[in-house]
């Protein structure tokens, strides 16, 4: 990728690739690899998931009137 140096993408691009060589240079194995992203996709998830139902929570008890 040729993103401009030091721009948000630039800097993305850095960490994502500092994260997977450093567990290419530990020799993990492919399934922790995986299982790693994968918890921290469902981690994101459920964090959303808490905050709409908060969200949601408030405007329903907004649109009641209360």
């Amino acid at each position: 990728m040729d993103y401009k140096p030091y721009s948000p993408e630039w800097h993305r691009y850095r960490y994502l690739k500092e994260a997977i060589s450093k567990y290419l240079e530990d020799y993990e194995e492919t399934n922790v690899i995986v299982e790693d992203i994968l918890s921290i996709l469902n981690e994101r998830s459920d964090a959303a998931y808490r905050e709409y139902e908060k969200i949601k929570d408030i405007s329903d008890w907004i649109s009641q009137g209360q």
